[in-house]
């Protein structure tokens, strides 16, 4: 195992001050990155879409649980498994009730969509432990028409707003390699207007990595954190002071 030269503190200090240059200018980068998020057009859905929750069948407005933005965690889960993917598990393990409450504070509901029948979800979120709502897409287009069941036998496939043959160009080929259908990660955003509905955001594969947290997750949406310091102005009625204050 290799560790780290030791120095002295002055030394240090001179390497994390360089350090922290770098990290000022990726903060910059993300604000501009986050502020263009929030400036991208949205896509009204139009599609009636029935999921099964435990209250029986819902429809995507439902979801929203009378706020305004929705976020959907797409979780890998397969009809015939008998458990979810292992690695939307790890995520899903560090969504916790305060984590739902400060986006519901700021006007957001979290919620996860599975293929699977909700019979087996409600099993695995029992085992689990998990607290969060999680919805049925089983005999939907929901997860077909937001790419993150691949099927060319239903739809042409696409993953991470790339096709088959780009994937194969770009050396990513994998994600579209397997037996169909495919199962893949990923997380939507919406944002309602009255009953109508619109897609702001759609991220897939390594794009979720970083997600995690409130902010993080806020910064995905077209609202974003509401604070009085972000662009573009105007996102919120009630914009808020500058600070990770879930309060009110």
């Amino acid at each position: 195992m290799t560790l780290p030269e030791i120095v002295t503190r002055e030394e240090w200090r001179a390497a994390r001050l360089a350090l922290l240059e770098r990290e000022k200018e990726l903060t910059r980068a993300r604000d501009a990155l986050s502020a263009d998020r929030r400036r991208l057009p949205m896509v009204e859905v139009e599609k009636d879409y029935v999921f099964t929750g435990p209250d029986g069948e819902v429809g995507l407005l439902d979801l929203f649980e009378g706020r305004l933005q929705l976020l959907v965690g797409h979780f890998m889960f397969k009809p015939e498994w008998e458990d979810g993917c292992p690695s939307c598990s790890a995520g899903a393990d560090e969504v916790n009730e305060g984590l739902r409450e400060h986006l519901a504070v700021r006007d957001t509901t979290l919620a996860y969509v599975s293929r699977a029948p909700l019979e087996k979800i409600e099993r695995y979120k029992g085992k689990k432990g998990w607290t969060f709502p999680w919805y049925s897409s089983y005999g939907s287009d929901f997860n077909y028409d937001f790419h993150v069941t691949l099927d060319p036998a239903v739809a042409p496939v696409e993953y991470n707003f790339r096709t088959a043959e780009e994937h194969a160009a770009a050396g990513t080929g994998y994600y579209v390699e397997g037996d169909f259908p495919i199962e893949g990660p990923g997380l939507s955003c919406f944002l309602r207007n009255g009953e109508r509905i619109f897609h702001t955001y759609s991220q897939y594969a390594r794009g979720a990595e970083w997600t995690g947290g409130s902010y993080a997750f806020l910064d995905l949406t077209a609202l974003g954190r509401q604070e009085e310091w972000e662009e573009p102005k105007g996102r919120s009625a009630a914009a808020r002071r500058t600070g990770p204050s879930f309060a009110g």
